[in-house]
């Protein structure tokens, strides 16, 4: 088949399972990128595995600074218009060129892409999750909290509400002009469905095994999270929890973020230390360094807020270290429940408790430990993850014709 490949992603785990599929897929299929000069390139490079890698120039318009910040949300709803545009041009080059089938991933400021609005060559869209922004409530922090007058000019704003109308208009409307939509997990099915009205296909994405693997090092004294630093992980909720461990048995916590919104990191490290917690961040580790970090870790915890999929607990099975994470979302179809990793619900005390049993039964976290790596080889490799992705592209196409 000849494919094309949009995409407009931030680094992240976006990026690097959209690596992970182009690499794959290049070895059966010819495979040509599209992509926005803004998106990142250098992190887990296409380039090598594309017969043409085409790139758009586009630049988001510059945010106004204090006392203008107000305008913000209108300039990003102008963004979104101009990208508009600009992927019907995209739309246009596309279908000229004579694919099979298009490969659509997210736009790091639309969420789904307007090229899918034009293309007149099938589409398949990979959905991650529909917009945050629109669709789930906004979780409370002290650095967001306004003050009356604020809160009074708030409501006659006419540019908060310009922007999330544009957003949700321009993304339902892209999502239902795709020929064939792909979640990560069958939450996310479930969720595309009361969103959109559609029904998805689940095709789960995998984990390099050869990357995350053990390294037979011994366990350290500390507990890892991994995440973005922003409020829909939970890093909160895990000191919260952490806290209601003995002070003599509680473990430090290490989180390692891909990215770090300084008012979230701020927040979290006066929390810890009013809750006695220790917390070191670490931002932007090497990989072979978060695989060293996996394997000397005595567990990882994972609590964000309905999280779609998530890397991180398979990474962490892969690497032979148990997971204590929370009963919600994508989490519930990753990890084994009293077999690779313990689930609670979003309780902070129940949390607590399911870590120290782990903490303190070694052979239990050894067992645990060895069926996540056997676990994640047979049923979440990228070459299983992948092979699927191939049938339902050929199944695109093919319908086309």
């Amino acid at each position: 088949m000849k494919i094309a490949i949009y995409h407009n992603l931030p680094s992240g785990g976006g990026k690097r399972a959209l690596y992970e599929m182009t690499r794959r897929l290049a070895q059966d299929h010819e495979v040509d990128v599209y992509t926005l000069s803004c998106a990142e390139h250098a992190f887990c490079d296409l380039r090598p595995y594309a017969r043409r890698h085409v790139v758009f120039p586009f630049a988001p318009l510059p945010l106004a600074r204090f006392p203008f910040g107000r305008l913000n949300q209108g300039i990003r709803a102008v963004d979104l218009m101009r990208l508009k545009g600009l992927q019907h041009e995209i739309a246009r080059q596309i279908d000229a060129a004579g694919y099979d089938v298009v490969f659509v991933h997210h736009c790091q400021f639309g969420q789904s892409p307007s090229l899918l609005q034009f293309l007149v060559t099938p589409s398949v869209y990979y959905c991650a999750e529909p917009p945050r922004l629109i669709h789930e409530p906004q979780i409370p922090r002290p650095y967001t909290q306004y003050s009356l007058p604020q809160r009074v000019v708030n409501l006659f704003d006419p540019f908060p509400a310009l922007y999330r109308n544009t957003l949700a208009k321009f993304d339902r409307a892209n999502v239902r002009a795709a020929s064939f939509v792909l979640a990560n997990s069958a939450y996310t099915r479930e969720s595309l469905y009361r969103v959109y009205g559609i029904f998805a296909r689940v095709c789960y994405l995998g984990v390099d095994t050869q990357l995350f693997r053990p390294l037979e090092l011994p366990k350290a004294d500390f507990v890892l999270s991994v995440g973005a630093l922003n409020p829909h992980k939970g890093f909160d909720f895990l000191l919260l929890s952490l806290a209601k461990m003995d002070v003599a048995r509680r473990p430090p916590l290490v989180i390692v973020s891909n990215f770090a919104e300084p008012r979230e990191q701020g927040y979290l490290e006066d929390l810890a230390r009013r809750l006695g917690v220790s917390l070191s961040i670490r931002v932007l580790v090497s990989d072979d360094e978060l695989v060293r970090l996996y394997n000397q870790a005595g567990l990882t915890l994972y609590a964000p807020i309905m999280e779609p999929f998530g890397f991180v607990p398979l990474e962490s099975m892969a690497c032979g270290t148990p997971v204590v994470g929370v009963r919600e979302a994508g989490v519930r179809e990753t990890v084994l429940h009293n077999e690779t990793g313990i689930l609670t619900d979003r309780d902070p005390q129940q949390f607590a408790e399911a870590v120290q049993s782990l903490l303190n039964d070694e052979d239990r976290c050894r067992q645990y430990g060895l069926r996540g790596r056997a676990y994640v080889e047979e049923r979440w490799s990228w070459e299983q993850s992948v092979q699927r992705l191939g049938r339902y592209l050929q199944q695109v196409a093919e319908a086309s014709r």
